[in-house]
């Protein structure tokens, strides 16, 4: 198998393979082309991949050589062009938000694995880049509030008087928050935690949080761990806590998203207008519309002395430890489509690999992607070969 490693587009500095993995993909009889510095913004020179093993070559040479494609980013229009039916492309573009790039993979036919979308199982935990980023967000997250905050994190009992501690609310304990609650309670805050998942609770209090709860949360078994749509008066009776909580607070970190659907908003406008000056708003769920009204995307808002700051890559503050765990992730992964000898061995019938495949010869594999799909087409996502062809399968 020949894998591609491509640089990262635009501001990203990460890079999906550092030099001590891409050593171990060359023992397992791996082929590693490497794009000219695709790893010179995580601090990993050619040098290096030359010494690991790897063969450089320009990004064309890598697009016409290489069986899989992989890059941390989606691929844009100018990597669409170049992309040929035959090859895998490996990435994490958010296939139940980003339907139209897979509405594009099917129409060109195109094998995509989604790392984003590996399935929430004990077995895929060791591949899991979502965690691993999010446990790099929910720390940045707290460090960049400490700076930017206008008042400690901890206590002070000074001679000039008592310093009282930061007040921090975090809105959504998943790994990003709970990473969140562990890092602010360490530089001495008080923490108080939102999350419509009661089962959170003692993960929450372990790490020295305190768990505020809501009364008439809705949970499914069956979304994998993930919140889920919840009922009209339970969202009434949690803006009403979120609005008292968030007045008090020096700090609101907003980390909550429901996959496939746009973030909701705890945060509305006029609950900055009640906050105190001078405190912040970190917004993680900027990129699916925010979990504040008044968030943008990649950008810092100030409104009546509240900044807000809308911030959805985080692990790229974090090139080099965002650029091994996500590698390792990446490598754990790749161990299950490479067969002896180094070939490359796609085994749908392994639940880690089908669940992670998004399209494959004209097909949409995901049954989540393929279920966001079919409602948006008012029909069953179809093969290619029976859009050529004016043919159904039989259901």
């Amino acid at each position: 198998m020949i894998l591609g490693l491509l640089r990262e587009p635009g501001d990203e500095t990460r890079v999906a393979l550092l030099p001590e993995l891409v050593k171990e993909l060359v023992v397992a009889k791996v082929e590693v082309l490497t794009e000219n510095s695709a790893g010179e913004k995580a601090f990993a020179s050619d040098a290096d991949y030359e010494a690991a093993g790897a063969k450089l070559a320009s990004r064309e040479a890598v697009f016409e050589r290489a069986e899989v494609l992989l890059q941390i980013q989606p691929p844009n229009d100018s990597d669409l062009s170049l992309i040929k039916k035959t090859q895998i492309w490996i990435s994490v573009f958010n296939p139940l938000w980003e339907t139209v790039l897979v509405d594009t993979f099917l129409k060109k036919g195109l094998t995509t694995f989604s790392l984003d979308s590996i399935p929430r199982s004990t077995r895929a935990q060791a591949m899991d880049v979502l965690s691993s980023m999010a446990t790099v967000a929910g720390y940045k997250a707290v460090l960049e509030a400490a700076l930017r905050l206008p008042t400690f994190f901890p206590m002070f009992m000074t001679a000039a008087g008592t310093i009282r501690p930061a007040n921090v609310l975090i809105l959504g304990a998943g790994v990003a928050g709970l990473q969140a609650i562990a890092s602010a309670r360490r530089l001495g805050a008080q923490v108080q935690v939102f999350d419509v998942r009661s089962a959170v609770k003692e993960e929450v209090m372990s790490l020295g949080g305190k768990f505020v709860e809501v009364e008439g949360a809705v949970e499914d078994k069956a979304a994998g761990g993930y919140a889920v749509e919840q009922t009209e008066e339970f969202k009434r009776k949690q803006q009403e806590a979120i609005d008292q909580h968030a007045a008090k607070a020096n700090v609101v970190i907003c980390t909550a998203q429901i996959p496939g659907r746009k973030a909701p908003v705890l945060i509305h406008k006029a609950t900055v207008d009640n906050m105190k000056p001078g405190s912040l708003i970190i917004d993680l769920a900027a990129s699916t519309g925010g979990n504040c009204e008044l968030t943008k995307n990649n950008e810092s808002v100030v409104h009546k002395g509240v900044t807000i700051i809308g911030q959805s890559n985080y692990p790229a503050q974090m090139p080099v430890d965002a650029s091994r765990m996500f590698g390792k992730n990446v490598f754990n992964f790749l161990k299950l489509i490479i067969g002896e000898e180094g070939t490359l061995n796609l085994n749908f019938d392994d639940d880690i690999v089908k669940g992670t495949c998004i399209t494959h010869q004209g097909e949409v594999l995901n049954e989540r992607v393929k279920s966001i799909i079919e409602k948006k087409n008012g029909s069953p996502a179809i093969k290619e070969t029976e859009i050529k062809t004016g043919t159904k399968t039989k259901k």
